[in-house]
């Protein structure tokens, strides 16, 4: 044996009983007769351009992949990695997707809840459970919305996965389209250099007008400048 190795095996041990709890909610619910059970997760909420994109996973009872967890706290390559274990292992996933005239004119919350229904009527087989990151959907399945749901459910951290993965790469298209905006570098987050880029250019048709009242705020303190 090593110098490192009880090391390594403390930190794989940590990593077995986290991968445990993380799959807690899903084999409960297993017990309690439900086979098919979907986590819903979006990625996109706060950016001020590109959709909001929703996925829905369901796992098979007794997966465990390694470092699954919310899409957020994943590097690039191990969501990457992930993305395709989870595609690979999954009893069924999809996606669904609102496109910036919906969030205008649902509002993002609207908008998050039409992408997730998109993404459960795309899977091959019918959920008969839901589990969701804190939202509730008028969806006619028995459901549970959990508090940072991404990180403590498996099939959540799933599908946040698939959802920012996929989201991602959107958002990159995008960047080969209106690379003044470098959507890549920020995919379409509101920070400073992208508000800049669209005071500076104006809004592109992949902006979300309901998202843009920075620009009305800028006007305005340029306006009591020049007085």
């Amino acid at each position: 044996m090593t110098k490192n190795e009880p090391k390594r095996q403390e930190a794989r041990s940590e990593e077995g009983l986290r991968l445990d709890a993380l799959a807690a909610y899903e084999e409960a619910l297993h017990d309690r007769g439900y086979a098919w059970i979907a986590g819903v997760d979006e990625a996109g909420r706060g950016p001020l351009a590109g959709p909001v994109v929703a996925a829905a996973a369901i796992l098979p009872c007794g997966l465990r992949l390694l470092g699954l967890n919310d899409s957020k706290k994943i590097s690039l390559k191990n969501r990457l990695r992930l993305e395709s274990e989870i595609k690979a292992s999954a009893v069924s996933w999809a996606i669904g997707e609102a496109d910036v005239e919906e969030i205008d004119r649902l509002n993002i919350l609207g908008a998050t809840k039409l992408a997730m229904t998109r993404a459960l009527a795309g899977l091959s087989i019918s959920a008969d459970y839901l589990l969701l990151d804190a939202v509730k959907l008028d969806f006619p399945l028995p459901q549970e919305g959990l508090i940072k749901g991404d990180a403590r459910c498996a099939c959540i951290s799933a599908a946040s996965i698939l959802a920012k993965t996929h989201r991602d790469r959107l958002m990159e298209e995008l960047d080969a389209m209106y690379p003044q905006y470098q959507f890549a570098q920020n995919k379409g987050y509101p920070t400073e250099r992208h508000r800049m880029a669209v005071a500076q250019h104006g809004p592109s048709p992949c902006h979300r007008k309901t998202f843009l009242g920075f620009l009305q705020r800028n006007e305005v303190q340029q306006v009591c400048l020049f007085k």
